[in-house]
């Protein structure tokens, strides 16, 4: 089989909602239905049951949230499905930007009680930037909820994105029974017994299809249940138009759909359709233009994780093949350094378990070994010398110094706090007149330090305690010039604390605007700039 064809195959997707809305359970379901695992774990595991595939990491499973994007790859109708992972807690949205940014279409996942929350708004404007073809699945339909009218108007309103239903729920006396396929013309009932509390979800739902004018359907939903499903069926053919699959692929029009990822309901309507209409591989730009994904091999490096085996104190650099074959042992040119590094051992995941692959091609994800040379956002081609556009990064909003409680252990800590800045877990400064090893950390949200803290304690043996510190945010600098920044004379003129990154790039952070005025005046001939400096554009 050709490239093109070999591409084709490839749905390269991310999931996001806001906290608790049922994106881990969703995502175990989707690996249940692909046939990756045979039962799908619960996010706060019980007695007896597994917990999820995607949370791998101790602390997920111990809070029941997810903290990192997992890379989980499964087969489903003769394609190959690359779905990203990520975080839904606010704390994370660093680390959920950059997974978005490779991919090629968004699950947003809505809770039918909630509807449209304070972070499904952030993330969603972030596919909108992107122009991401946005499927939506409201979910916990077996559970109260608000009426699906109500919804899509809320969905429309709120996000400006116009709504097609391609499935609508059925009730029998208030109770979800099922959906009905709006352009298959197909009914999917659910037989409830099967999906009782003893199975919880975890195997695959009983389903019988039938058509709207089957007697069947009127015997199972009940008079009034069935006379509802026709009237909202008939309003939902006579008030809106067809669907737009242009203004889909441009993410001006979302196809939406119901169920419950718990019991399994509506998704095997859902994973079907999806199939159809998500794209495969795109191109993506470049400072040469748009890489169509049929040419030669390139890539980007999205993500970077230590410790994913902790046997080995590894480091994976995760990276999107955006064109072209990849095959094991591929000398690539990495375009920030200039140098030709050999990709060894390529591995595809479920989670934390991994395969090594022969091969590859655009669409698909691929984690590499990193031995400390590889940067977020880093361009690596096999053909012409350019580079793809910057990743997304904040700026950060906490700030704490790190203090070891055992000083024998500086070692141990200088290496945990390296690696997990290089992950882009934290932001690291390393103040230039301080107390010897001394290190500031930076963090959108206050629960990233605490991981932080967990896993210096679990995966480098530190134990650490965080003190507070006069710092509200932080500024990276250049000169206007291009010369280098003497940051001796910049810590003398006592505007802020002049300090390096993790990549020994100058940065001041600053106890309040008032700090950055005076240093603005005191320092004409100096930038001082959010973050893109350090590692890409930042969002409003």
């Amino acid at each position: 089989m050709d490239l093109s064809q070999e591409i084709a195959k490839r749905k390269t997707f991310a999931i996001i909602s806001h906290p608790d809305a049922g994106k881990t359970t969703l995502t175990e379901k989707l690996l249940l239905y692909g046939g990756a695992i045979q039962l799908a774990g619960a996010v706060k595991a019980k007695r007896g049951r597994a917990s999820a595939v995607s949370d791998w990491m101790e602390i997920e499973r111990e809070r029941g949230i997810s903290i990192t994007s997992s890379v989980l790859q499964f087969p489903y109708r003769g394609l190959k499905m690359n779905l990203l992972d990520t975080p839904g807690h606010a704390d994370f949205s660093e680390d959920t930007y950059r997974t978005l940014h490779a991919a090629d279409g968004a699950v947003m996942l809505l809770d039918c009680a909630k509807g449209v929350e304070a972070q499904t708004k952030k993330l969603f404007r972030v596919c909108r930037q992107r122009k991401l073809p946005i499927f939506t699945f409201v979910n916990k339909m077996d559970r109260p909820g608000r009426e699906p009218f109500e919804l899509i108007g809320e969905v429309e309103h709120v996000l400006g994105i116009g709504v097609y239903p391609i499935t609508w729920p059925m009730y029998r006396g208030g109770t979800f029974r099922g959906v009905y396929h709006r352009t298959s013309k197909k009914v999917y009932l659910f037989d409830d017994k099967r999906t009782s509390s003893q199975l919880g979800g975890a195997e695959m739902a009983a389903v019988k299809v039938t058509g709207l004018d089957d007697p069947l359907l009127e015997t199972e939903l009940e008079q009034e249940g069935y006379a509802r499903l026709r009237e909202e069926s008939e309003l939902l053919d006579a008030a809106g138009d067809a669907f737009d699959e242009k203004k889909f692929l441009a993410g001006d029009v979302s196809p939406m759909f119901f169920g419950s990822a718990m019991n399994n309901f509506g998704l095997e309507a859902f994973l079907d359709t999806f199939c159809d209409l998500m794209p495969p591989p795109g191109a993506h730009h470049s400072t040469m233009g748009d890489i169509p994904p049929d040419g030669d091999f390139s890539a980007f490096v999205f993500k970077i994780q230590a410790n994913m085996d902790r046997a080995h104190r590894d480091r994976v650099a995760f990276l999107r093949i955006c064109s072209g074959k990849f095959e094991r042992g591929v000398k690539v040119l990495q375009v920030r350094t200039g140098k030709e590094i050999r990709l060894a051992n390529p591995t595809t995941f479920l989670a934390q378990e991994r395969t090594i692959v022969e091969d590859g091609c655009a669409g698909d994800v691929v984690g590499v070994f990193d031995p400390g040379v590889f940067e977020i956002g880093d361009t690596l081609t096999s053909g012409k010398k350019f580079s793809f556009d910057p990743i997304p990064s904040f700026s950060p909003e906490h700030f704490t110094r790190v203090v070891m409680v055992d000083p024998m252990r500086r070692k141990q800590l200088k290496k945990g706090l390296d690696q997990l800045a290089q992950e882009g877990t934290i932001q690291l400064y390393r103040p230039h007149y301080g107390r010897e090893g001394e290190s500031i950390l930076g963090a959108v949200g206050r629960l990233q330090l605490e991981v932080v803290q967990h896993r210096l304690k679990s995966e480098y043996d530190v134990v650490t305690r965080l003190e507070p510190v006069q710092i509200d945010f932080a500024r990276w600098i250049t000169r206007k010039d291009g010369a280098p920044v003497d940051l001796a004379a910049f810590a003398r003129g006592e505007c802020g604390t002049a300090a390096l990154t993790a990549r020994d790039r100058p940065v001041v952070l600053f106890a309040g605007e008032w700090q950055l005025n005076s240093a603005r005046r005191q320092f004409p001939d100096l930038e001082f700039e959010e973050t893109g400096a350090e590692a890409g554009t930042t969002l409003a």
